[in-house]
């Protein structure tokens, strides 16, 4: 039984050599080459026979691969024949492109029957790292013998004559006439999967196809678009130049290689940016100007995306948008100048419809790309800054700095007085809504980061808050402590924020000490004289503006008598501690009759001095001289407090008349004489009114004249101590820098208070030298070192 299982299994094998089934395979493998139908059983046949062939017949693989190629020859060469049977360029584009299209197409299914060649061919060939390296390749041996025979025997040929038809076609679609597209196509999956260069698989396509298909389209517009631009003008320019980058993108897409490692479409827009948009960027960009100024916005969009593919383009665009936004935000504050000059509302109003105008040209005609937010910004800040509508000048006598400081912006100041009329009880702050005094006050903010000299709004601000908290005029506490936060958040130093934080802690315990005195002293007054009439605001001279000088000046002594006993209560609860009285900054209430009738009268500390005068002698004429020697009251504090009382703008009665009559307060002298008016009395329509309350506190002062222009010295001193604490802080931390680091870490760390001019940076550097903080290297005059 043995040996005749051993000749049955010889029998099969001698059954299972390549002549005797080739015969078999043949007429299957002609059928996928012809693209005709297999059945299902020919194709499993397929399969098996091959795979018999390579394991049982040692020259089984070379055989098959041998036959195999003749009749892929066989089929190219009649292929061939087919293709080149019409000269015309057109019909053989055609003729190729039916033939490859069948053929490629079966290039993916005739190897799949023959693995198993594919791997006894590979391992004879060499080891098992060349199968791992053939099993990753993309194309099998029987792939690559098909591409490569139509390569050798058609393609390479005929190439130059199918890529010149495929760039006629794609010509005459420039030109609106259709076509097939897949002829084109073809032509290029020719180049790129006929390419034998395994490293690089388009090297043939790059050469041949991509660069032809490049230099047609740079032909092409070159021809073109001189003509349309002198036809059609630059604005008509830029939309076809636009949709031609838009067209040319799409027709890249369908007709050059997009396969990872391909650049051809990223190079082809590159060629059309330079052919469509650079060739012309200087004509294009001179109508940058006009169109910004008529805000053209839907053509500076398009402006914008063209020059935005072109290597410096959007630069002369930003230098265009901010020249623009400077000049016209300047000549609308010039033509609003008299009315924002004196109107800090309108004044914020109008930056804010400058700032939301130039926003909405940013955002429609360019996206808000971060650039021109720049340019922007950049040009706001001028115009914040500017001063040419009215400016603060900052006298300084100092030996530390020159005499003459180049002026400033008003601008921080307009922004606290806004906030001071959002914030405080005024007629623009009851008509509107919380809401919209909170928006109001977040764009006052908004302006404020434009501002380079946050400290002078920063004074002003705390001076209005001192004011509102000390007369309890603030329109709501909330929005009050909201301000500090928010102002916290936009990045006020933090020695300034804490101390307005401060304040209101201060009113707070003030209020407390005020309750506790008048427990105290409850018993001791009458009703009328008692300390329910008396409200004591300690405060902590840290935190709060005060004048440098206290202003003498004679109380009443209804007043006179409660500030020992003040004295004596605060110094009971805290020992040590020292009060100063601010007369300037109080303010009370009077009850005032005459022949009319009875009215209250909020008035100021020294207003009440002056009018406590006629207390007991109504109708008494009293000269200038007298009463500065009843009130004890400065020359100049006693001529503006009259001031207020004979002039009071609000008033169509006023409360005291003089003789000789005053233009002003200088025009007052010692014989200038003053009365009581026994017909005052509050006007409402047209009538005169028994009872009223009136204030005549106005805006109160809260510093003298002089104390005023020291507070403006102030602002220089306290810029001044500033800069040198940031120079001996950057010198701590460098040790060693030069002039040009220093100035700019210098800028870096006082940008949130001010910006520091170059001469005063140079001034504090040579009085840091001079005492001993710094020195210049020995080596370097631009290079400073710190002296520990």
């Amino acid at each position: 039984m043995a040996s005749t299982g051993g000749s049955a299994m010889l029998k099969d094998k001698t059954q299972l050599q390549f002549e005797d089934k080739w015969e078999n395979m043949r007429p299957t493998v002609l059928k996928l080459l012809c693209q005709e139908n297999v059945s299902r059983s020919e194709w499993q046949d397929l399969f098996w026979d091959v795979h018999s062939v390579c394991l049982w017949d040692d020259k089984g693989p070379g055989k098959v691969h041998g036959a195999l190629q003749y009749d892929i020859v066989e089929f190219v060469t009649h292929a061939k024949a087919r293709v080149l049977r019409d000269q015309d360029d057109a019909a053989l584009l055609k003729a190729y492109i039916s033939e490859w299209s069948k053929f490629f197409t079966q290039c993916n299914y005739l190897p799949l029957p023959f693995g198993p060649l594919e791997t006894a061919l590979t391992t004879k060939t060499a080891g098992g790292n060349q199968q791992k390296k053939t099993a990753q390749t993309e194309d099998t041996i029987v792939r690559k013998l098909m591409l490569d025979s139509w390569n050798q025997h058609i393609f390479s040929n005929i190439k130059q004559r199918l890529q010149d038809s495929a760039m006629k076609l794609v010509l005459a679609e420039r030109n609106g006439e259709a076509f097939e597209k897949q002829l084109v196509i073809g032509v290029r999956e020719s180049y790129v999967n006929l390419c034998s260069n395994a490293d690089d698989r388009l090297q043939i396509y790059r050469e041949n196809f991509e660069k032809a298909y490049l230099e047609a389209t740079e032909a092409f517009y070159k021809t073109q678009t001189p003509d349309y631009l002198a036809e059609n003008g630059v604005q008509n320019y830029m939309k076809y130049a636009d949709s031609k980058l838009k067209e040319e993108e799409v027709r890249a897409s369908r007709y050059l290689e997009t396969c990872k490692g391909s650049t051809s479409v990223s190079a082809l827009i590159e060629w059309c940016v330079k052919v469509l948009v650079t060739a012309f960027k200087d004509e294009i960009l001179r109508e940058c100007a006009p169109m910004i100024k008529s805000n053209e916005t839907e053509r500076l969009n398009l402006m914008f995306r063209l020059m935005d593919r072109v290597p410096d383009g959007i630069q002369p665009m930003l230098k265009d948008l901010e020249q623009h936004i400077m000049q016209a935000g300047l000549a609308d504050m010039f033509a609003s100048a008299e009315v924002i000059t004196t109107d800090s509302e309108k004044y914020v109003e109008q930056l804010l419809e400058l700032f939301n105008r130039f926003s909405t040209l940013v955002k429609d005609a360019f996206n808000d790309d971060p650039r021109f937010l720049t340019s922007r910004d950049k040009a706001y800040m001028h115009i914040v800054n500017d001063t040419k509508v009215f400016r603060l000048d900052l006298p300084v006598k100092n030996k530390a700095i020159s005499s003459k400081t180049q002026p400033e912006s008003k601008c921080p100041e307009l922004l606290a007085n806004y906030c001071d009329m959002l914030l405080r009880k005024t007629a623009l702050s009851k008509k509107l809504t919380s809401e919209e005094i909170e928006s109001k006050l977040k764009n006052v903010l908004l302006v404020l980061k434009y501002v380079q000299n946050k400290d002078v709004f920063m004074r002003y601000h705390k001076a209005h808050l001192t004011r509102r908290l000390i007369l309890d005029t603030s329109a709501d506490s909330e929005k009050e402590e909201n301000m500090v936060e928010w102002l916290r958040e936009v990045g006020m130093p933090a020695d300034y924020v804490n101390k307005l934080a401060r304040m209101f802690q201060d009113i707070k315990v003030s209020e407390d000490l005020n309750q506790a005195f008048k427990e105290l002293h409850k018993n001791n007054y009458d009703s009328a004289a008692g300390t329910d009439n008396i409200n004591i605001k300690i405060l902590n001279a840290g935190a709060w503006s005060r004048s440098s000088e206290r202003v003498p000046v004679s109380l009443p002594l209804e007043l006179e008598d409660f500030i020992p006993e003040v004295e004596d209560f605060y110094r009971n609860k805290h020992s040590g501690r020292k009060l100063q009285w601010h007369h300037l900054m109080s303010n009370g209430i009077i009850t005032f009759k005459n022949e009319v009738g009875v009215f209250d009268l909020e008035v100021t500390t020294f207003q009440m001095a002056v009018l406590f005068t006629w207390n007991h002698r109504r109708r008494d004429i009293i000269s200038f001289e007298n009463l500065r020697l009843a009130t004890e009251l400065p020359d100049n504090e006693l001529r503006k407090t009259l001031w207020s009382l004979v002039a009071f703008a609000k008033l169509k009665r006023q409360l005291l008349l003089c003789q000789p009559e005053a233009r002003s307060p200088k025009d007052f002298n010692d014989g200038t004489n003053f009365w009581i008016n026994q017909q005052f009395a509050v006007i409402k329509n047209g009538k005169p009114q028994k009872r009223g309350k009136i204030n005549l506190i106005g805006r109160l002062q809260l510093s003298t004249e002089r104390s005023a222009e020291e507070e403006k010295e102030g602002i220089v001193q306290l810029r001044i101590l500033r800069t040198q604490e940031a120079i001996v802080k950057i010198m701590k931390m460098r040790k060693k820098i030069t002039n040009a680091q220093l100035q700019t870490e210098l800028v870096e760390i006082l940008k949130n208070m001010f910006l520091p001019q170059k001469k005063m940076i140079k001034e504090q550097i040579e009085w840091l030298i001079e005492h001993k903080y710094m020195k210049r290297d020995e080596n370097s005059i631009n290079t400073f070192t710190y002296l520990a």
